[in-house]
């Protein structure tokens, strides 16, 4: 299935039924007076999120939406009936944008999860409303409102808890096809990957975490080269980025203008992404001796000034990356404890300003 993160598309609410003047007709009672009923309300339009969809591709070709307009009242206080709702599926982490008004209405990123876009219309009143002492024979009754129209961007962002980054070629389909049930597509060429990919990684029976990897980035991608700055907004909601870097690059560029490289590309696209916590993971150890290893690992880390963790692994043969997934689902953990822990004196203080 083609992978779509970004559409455009056009809603309309129901209208709002009219209401309706009538009057009691029966035999033997000449003044039965009004009997109007009111029209029903439009229909609204919900977007929901569902988990088993991964793609926005079914928005490229329906663009337009619209729920069912309310029915018109009747006679002997008959109120007509509403417009039925329509339910637009889209896939979890979807982001909804207003086009006109450039509003976020909403972000949905749990399935079942519901976001009213549009509005139905308002039902039109019947001329039994508008009965007094005055007005015992009232003509008037009041149409339906329109419904709302909007014009909707939709823009699929992955829900994972951690992102591979890197240039092309670095491994990061070899790491998650090693570490997951993934199978994106592995070559010796360039930009095989073409759009995110997500893997589960099981780390026990109990524990398990997803995991992104996204088209590789190259110089300017933060200015639109190669496919990078497309894909970037994938990693915003993850909690740890992995930076895999080939250590024995076939170009025989330098491993240390490569990271340096990404690093640039980060800061100049988003100060949230740059600024998330950052593993360097520097791959393809099985390419050179286990002394040359260390010899360029040292040198790597060292010229880069490099602050946070260091792994060396070969994704091909699987070496070292048990110990990676077990860091980092320790990592992810604590960081939930943390943000718990957090979170608890908010709802503690809360509950205090209710208390009678």
């Amino acid at each position: 299935m083609q992978f779509v993160d970004e559409s455009s598309i056009h809603v309309e609410a129901g209208r709002g039924g009219n209401g309706v003047a009538s009057f009691r007709r029966e035999k033997y009672i000449p003044f039965g007076g009004p009997n109007g009923g009111d029209g029903g309300d439009g229909g609204s339009v919900y977007l929901e999120a569902d988990r088993n969809l991964n793609t926005l591709v079914d928005f490229r070709f329906t663009k337009n939406y619209r729920a069912q307009n309310g029915q018109a009242g009747m006679g002997q206080q008959k109120t007509g009936s509403a417009g039925e709702d329509l339910i637009i599926k889209v896939a979890v982490g979807t982001k909804v944008t207003d086009i006109d008004s450039l509003e976020v209405l909403g972000d949905l990123t749990e399935h079942g999860q519901r976001l009213r876009v549009a509005e139905g219309g308002r039902h039109g009143l019947g001329n039994i409303h508008f009965k007094s002492s005055r007005n015992r024979s009232p003509r008037q009754c009041t149409t339906g409102e329109d419904g709302e129209e909007r014009n909707l961007r939709l823009e699929l962002i992955v829900l994972a808890d951690v992102g591979l980054l890197g240039l092309p070629n670095a491994g990061k389909s070899s790491l998650i096809t090693a570490v997951s049930a993934a199978r994106p597509k592995v070559a010796n060429y360039p930009f095989t990957t073409l759009y995110p990919n997500l893997g589960v990684v099981s780390v026990s029976p109990e524990t398990s975490f997803v995991m992104a990897d996204i088209p590789g980035l190259i110089e300017g991608a933060s200015e639109g080269a190669g496919l990078g700055q497309q894909f970037l907004k994938h990693l915003s909601r993850t909690g740890l980025l992995l930076h895999v870097v080939d250590i024995a690059p076939l170009e025989e560029t330098d491993p240390v203008e490569d990271i340096k490289i990404i690093a640039k590309e980060l800061e100049k696209y988003s100060d949230e992404i740059a600024g998330k916590e950052r593993w360097l993971v520097l791959n393809k150890t099985d390419l050179l001796l286990p002394e040359e290893v260390e010899e360029l690992c040292t040198r790597i880390v060292s010229e880069v000034e490099w602050q946070g963790a260091v792994y060396q692994i070969s994704a091909v043969l699987r070496e070292g990356t048990k110990k990676l997934v077990n860091d980092i689902a320790y990592a992810l953990e604590q960081n939930r404890i943390e943000m718990a822990e957090e979170e608890a004196p908010v709802r503690a203080s809360v509950d205090e300003d209710f208390e009678f």
